[in-house]
């Protein structure tokens, strides 16, 4: 590991020779990278941007608008209505929450007038709450919304993440000069975080934003980031979440590989609970996010979120697909008429199976299925006991091997599954 670690730092000290960064990368030389001991399960918890955005203005929406108030606000409800307990912990904070330029000593500092007792007072808070603070920077000059970036600043920004009490870091990637920026601003934050000596997940948009120019290396990725985004944005549109996991299908054989304990894919947030999903829709979601071992990152207002969509994302069943410490991420093994069926090993010999339907129009889908085929042939040889997770809790009992599984699915909805060796 150490001498793996050594090559990347030289390799990237010879690229910085005519960047600012140059001038004191040498001062992190022999930090550890990343292995951090962190998300050695997918991360979960409330991040605001998908259902908050960018909203500044306080004096007209102040319940919607992104300020010190909003997250205590959270906070409070991830405790008091069993968000804490059924495993979301980290309450991050995404764009818009800095003031438009740093204070004297060159460091970030919060919106006076919409984070008036700072960040490191909303901290403590959070974290009198049993929970965990994120926050959102960006790897160029500014960050998406052109509020300042860290460039240049990396040692700085890290430390004052430190000292505010900081637990997971977002660091976006847009306004960078050029590739080779993005990506050794990428591996010099996560080696100025580590230098910190806080733990801090470290949630990265590397392959999003290189993917375009040329292939991401995700062994260098997950070398030095907990979790990373691959694809676009969620929005909280059915159009959107099929997007995702076509691109994931189609690239799965890049990704899937790399995934496991400390190192996840990203399909960003969990937009359950929102306006543009059906049931069955936001069951799809839930369902395929467990089987991807994706972080469960909710974009809502729980202020005002249904009982259906809270059970459905406080699901203990489903929550322990996602959570599982096997660390595997799932994959798309087959598609066959309008049915993808995915699958995912889990630890002690189980499997969770999803099978999606992809038809949107008629009714309930009749699927046929022989049981030998799942798991790869392994999850019920000789039999298994078979319970539907979702779209509600059914235990269809012990299946041999030879013996075939009947189901229906609703339009673009999705049944899911665990099998347990017997």
């Amino acid at each position: 590991m150490a001498l793996k670690l050594l090559s990347l730092d030289m390799r990237l000290v010879c690229e910085l020779e005519l960047s600012p960064l140059a001038l004191v990368f040498w001062s992190i030389l022999g930090v550890r990278a990343l292995n951090n001991g962190l998300a050695r399960t997918p991360t979960m918890g409330w991040l605001h941007w998908e259902r908050f955005m960018c909203n500044l203005d306080c004096q007209e929406e102040p319940d919607a608008c992104i300020s010190e108030q909003l997250f205590m606000q959270m906070a409070e409800l991830m405790v008091s209505d069993g968000w804490k307990d059924a495993g979301y912990e980290y309450l991050c904070i995404d764009d818009c929450w800095m003031a438009p330029q740093r204070d004297s000593k060159g460091r970030l500092q919060a919106d006076p007038q919409r984070f008036p007792s700072g960040i490191k007072h909303l901290a403590n808070y959070v974290h009198s709450k049993g929970l965990k603070l994120g926050i959102y920077a960006d790897v160029g000059n500014k960050t998406c919304a052109g509020f300042p970036g860290s460039f240049g600043s990396y040692d700085i920004d890290a430390q004052t993440f430190a000292d505010w009490g900081v637990d997971l870091l977002k660091f976006d990637g847009c306004h960078c000069d050029s590739i080779v920026s993005l990506e050794n601003g990428y591996r010099y934050m996560s080696l100025a975080l580590n230098k910190t000596g806080r733990s801090i997940v470290y949630s990265c948009e590397w392959p999003l934003y290189l993917r375009p120019f040329h292939k991401p290396n995700y062994t260098d990725i997950q070398y030095y980031c907990n979790h990373w985004r691959n694809f676009d944005d969620v929005y909280d549109s059915w159009e959107s979440i099929k997007s995702i996991l076509a691109w994931t299908v189609i690239n799965q054989k890049e990704i899937v590989e790399v995934a496991g304990p400390g190192s996840w894919n990203d399909p960003d947030m969990l937009v359950i609970g929102n306006f543009g999903l059906s049931w069955d829709q936001q069951v799809t979601q839930m369902a395929l996010w467990a089987i991807m071992a994706a972080p469960l990152l909710m974009s809502n207002d729980l202020r005002q979120i249904s009982s259906q969509a809270k059970a459905l994302l406080q699901n203990e069943d489903v929550i322990a697909i996602n959570q599982d410490p096997l660390g595997k991420q799932g994959y798309c093994f087959r598609k066959e008429k309008q049915v993808e069926v995915w699958e995912r090993p889990l630890s002690n010999l189980a499997w969770a199976v999803a099978l999606r339907n992809l038809q949107e129009v008629g009714g309930p889908y009749p699927y046929t299925i022989q049981v030998s085929s799942l798991g790869r042939g392994l999850a019920c040889n000789p039999g298994c006991i078979i319970t539907q997770l979702l779209p509600e809790k059914v235990h269809l009992g012990f299946y041999e091997w030879t013996l075939t599984l009947k189901t229906r699915i609703n339009p673009s909805g999705t049944v899911l599954l665990r099998l347990e060796r017997f």
